[in-house]
């Protein structure tokens, strides 16, 4: 039996988040309408999806010595992440995120990796047991692609399901295709990855086979924001378009993760790549209705209330979702 449902390898960031009217332009001093701190990260915020989603979760990265980094542990430790490798780096400091959030709660964000980018795949090997012992990993691009590939590698010989959210978008290093079995990308990151435009709705299964053909991938789902998703399930050949839930937006900071945090929790008890991304569209469009990103992740009841209003409801195998132990 395996000791964890899911494991994260990812990032840990200090949201220091300012909110503006507009973007400034450049040279330009603009004057914010509001200031909040938030712990987030990629890899913080799918694990904290993932756990109250019910799944028992592990997360391996690196933080500072620091305030950041205790506020993280205490964090974690209250949504019952596992947090044994997590390393405090003595000198590095934790990470920091700078998103700017639009009244329209569209957001871009500057990180600076510090304690993040000193992960090494040595690190990675001292976490095996984390890794190879859990059922799905998952895992984000803002670490070190050494160590990526270290984790993506050791969990797919385990047999273990792997995630990889291509965030920040960039070239990917061919070597991590090969140990990748779904790919979630965003339409900005899938259209970098493809060059083709995912606003063009007739678009954006062909970019899912695109993805799907080049990486010789299981499965891949592009999330489209306020448009929901699409999936591409290669093992049950399926295809299709997830709709959107109608939420009053807040903040879309964080609804990638939350995603992708209940997209391993629901794989990991063994719903289909098809239903888990339902249930992953609920969990992203509830989160956008609260600032912040770990704290804006829902929990499963919540996600399950939103799934069972839509119309949507009728298609899923309650059997498969709502069966779960107590998320991205």
């Amino acid at each position: 039996m395996s000791r964890y449902d899911v494991c994260v390898l990812g990032s840990f960031m200090k949201d220091l988040v300012a909110s503006a009217e507009r973007r400034p332009l450049p040279g330009e001093t603009l004057h914010g309408t509001g200031f909040a701190e938030f712990l987030g990260g990629k890899g913080v915020n799918q694990a904290i999806a993932a756990a109250r989603m019910g799944a028992r979760t592990a997360i391996v990265g690196t933080i500072g010595d620091d305030r950041y980094g205790e506020e993280f542990l205490d964090l974690l430790a209250a949504d019952g992440v596992d947090v044994d490798r997590v390393i405090r780096h003595p000198e590095l400091g934790t990470g920091v995120g700078l998103p700017l959030v639009l009244p329209d709660g569209s957001n871009s964000i500057i990180i600076v990796s510090r304690a993040n980018a000193a992960i090494t795949p040595a690190d990675i090997e001292a976490a095996g047991d984390v890794l190879a012992g859990s059922r799905v990993l998952s895992v984000q691009l803002e670490l070190p692609v050494e160590a990526s590939r270290a984790a993506l590698r050791l969990a797919s010989a385990a047999g273990v399901t792997t995630i990889l959210t291509p965030a920040p978008v960039g070239p990917v290093d061919p070597s991590l295709t090969a140990y990748v079995d779904i790919l979630v990308p965003n339409e900005v990151e899938a259209a970098a990855l493809t060059g083709l435009d995912c606003d063009d709705e007739s678009q954006v299964p062909m970019i899912a086979r695109k993805l799907a053909d080049e990486w010789e991938l299981r499965g891949c789902v592009v999330t489209l924001g306020s448009r929901g998703a699409y999936v591409l399930d290669r093992e049950a050949g399926v295809e299709l378009r997830v709709p959107p839930h109608r939420v009053a937006t807040v903040d879309t900071v964080g609804a990638g993760d939350a995603f992708c945090g209940s997209l391993a929790a629901s794989l990991a008890e063994g719903a289909s790549l098809t239903d888990a991304v339902r249930l992953a569209n609920a969990c992203g469009a509830l989160s956008t209705t609260l600032n912040g990103a770990a704290a804006s992740a829902p929990d499963r009841a919540s996600a399950l209330a939103l799934l069972a209003a839509s119309s949507d409801a009728a298609e899923i195998d309650s059997q498969t979702v709502a069966a779960a132990p107590p998320q991205a």
